[in-house]
């Protein structure tokens, strides 16, 4: 990932916040400055928008629909699906816990079947099965 978000917490000095950019910078990342909340700002957007598909692939609607609505529609590299997958179920998981615990907001609450799955030791990618299948079968 290139996107570095760096994190000014109440006490950091503008200094810091400076050396940081400028070390994130040579090393080819392109760095924003964020405040320092729960999720700084990829996961809080993130972690609503996986919930979503979750809910969506549990209603009906395949991985496959869910892909070509974000590649083809969003320009993303690819499906919500396969992202939670890849990242990991578990670690999506504990992403919205900690942003519900934060925020106290329903829309980073896991969906039942992200938890089920996570129960069940089923992780994405790191276990072989996911949401999808990595055993050859998708």
């Amino acid at each position: 990932m290139r996107l570095v978000e760096i994190v000014r917490a109440v006490q950091t000095t503008d200094e810091v916040v400076e050396r940081v950019k400028d070390a994130a910078i040579k090393l080819g990342k392109i760095p924003v400055v964020v405040k320092d909340y729960p999720g700084f700002i990829v996961n809080r957007l993130l972690v609503p928008f996986l919930n979503h598909a979750i809910e969506f692939l549990a209603s009906g609607i395949s991985s496959e629909t869910l892909k070509k609505v974000a590649t083809l529609g969003l320009g993303h590299p690819m499906g919500p699906i396969e992202l939670a997958d890849f990242i990991g179920l578990d670690v999506v998981q504990a992403m919205g816990e900690t942003l519900y615990e934060g925020f106290k907001d329903e829309k980073f609450a896991p969906p039942i079947l992200l938890k089920n799955l996570v129960k069940a030791g089923f992780l994405g990618v790191k276990t072989k099965k996911g949401f999808l299948d990595y055993d050859g079968k998708k």
